[in-house]
């Protein structure tokens, strides 16, 4: 039986720092990250893509925020749907193109519920949008409202509530399409956030990091491997100094002894590494943490001491290998 994989890609991989983030900047993107996604699908592996959507929503909102005197505001989580349809139709049209006819692609708009009571509503924490400087940046707080902050040292930006994801709305159809033999492209933005109101599904304000949802995915699909691509070949501890070292190969106790460390800021690789950890707690054999560059050689590894590959993530029951 062929393995499957979720594959998460980040909104900021879609639109690359300094870039204006044009449609043309965004699929030029989106061929590279599908390059070896192709390559994991020619290998046997069923694939679903998760896709983050933070400056794309962000920027969409500030589209919506400057023509609210000729046509309707929408509400955020309304902003992430419309984000989720356009990458997703950006993500299947990069496949298409490097897949060519050998592989068929779904992009399906998904819901993902959380709970009302989540106490991220008190502590937004997403960053979406673009960069600001510090003077733009408070101006923006005082006239809209926006809670700001300072984003890992390359400025200033709008952050809007994550709640953790419980469970997808569409996992069936999800599932009936991986066994149909499609791609599935799905939970972009972390998927569309709903609550139970009045004995049914309500869009909530809030965008659900892409990372925990494609966890939650994996886990619900019963896959075998997560992938998280990022901007880095590999996680590295003592990030910035003259002690810095690449990780290649650790366990879920590691890891988590890392994070409580603060080797991993929750700007930056955090959410990645806590993603990994609760997949391969929850049953999955490999979490895979790496550069679109390198994602097939890291799954295909299953040699602790390979320095050349990405980060490998397993439980700390199962050291005996990854998925080779």
């Amino acid at each position: 039986m062929a393995r499957t994989a979720v594959v998460a890609l980040g909104g900021n991989a879609l639109a690359g720092e300094g870039q204006q983030g044009t449609y043309g900047d965004q699929r030029a993107n989106a061929t590279a990250m599908a390059t070896p996604i192709c390559a994991m699908l020619d290998a046997g592996w069923r694939v679903v893509v998760v896709h983050g959507n933070g400056p794309q929503v962000g920027n969409l909102a500030i589209q919506q925020e400057m023509g609210r005197g000729q046509v309707p505001e929408m509400p955020l989580f309304s902003l992430g749907a419309m984000t989720e349809g356009q990458l997703g139709s950006l993500i299947a049209i990069a496949l298409y193109g490097v897949c060519g006819r050998r592989h068929r692609v779904a992009a399906l708009l998904s819901h993902v519920i959380v709970d009302l009571d989540d106490p991220a509503f008190d502590r937004p924490t997403k960053p979406i949008g673009p960069f600001f400087s510090e003077v733009a940046a408070r101006r923006l707080a005082e006239t809209q409202g926006w809670d700001i902050i300072e984003d890992s040292g390359r400025g200033f930006r709008r952050v809007v509530a994550s709640p953790e994801p419980k469970s997808f709305v569409e996992i069936d159809a999800i599932g009936c399409l991986l066994d149909a033999g499609h791609v599935v492209v799905t939970g972009g933005g972390g998927g569309i956030p709903v609550g139970r109101r009045e004995g049914g599904w309500d869009g909530v304000d809030a965008v659900i990091d892409k990372d925990y949802a494609a966890a939650e995915l994996a886990h619900q699909l019963g896959a075998e491997a997560l992938v998280l691509i990022t901007g880095v070949d590999a996680v590295q501890l003592d990030f910035g100094k003259g002690t810095q070292r690449r990780l290649t190969w650790l366990d879920s106790a590691e890891a988590e002894r890392h994070l409580a460390a603060g080797q991993f800021p929750a700007g930056s690789m955090g959410p990645k590494v806590r993603a990994a950890i609760q997949f391969v707690r929850r049953g999955g054999r490999v979490a895979v943490i790496t550069s679109h560059q390198l994602v097939v050689d890291t799954l295909g590894s299953a040699d602790p001491t390979d320095q050349s590959v990405g980060t490998r993530i397993i439980h700390e029951d199962s050291r005996q290998g990854a998925i080779a």
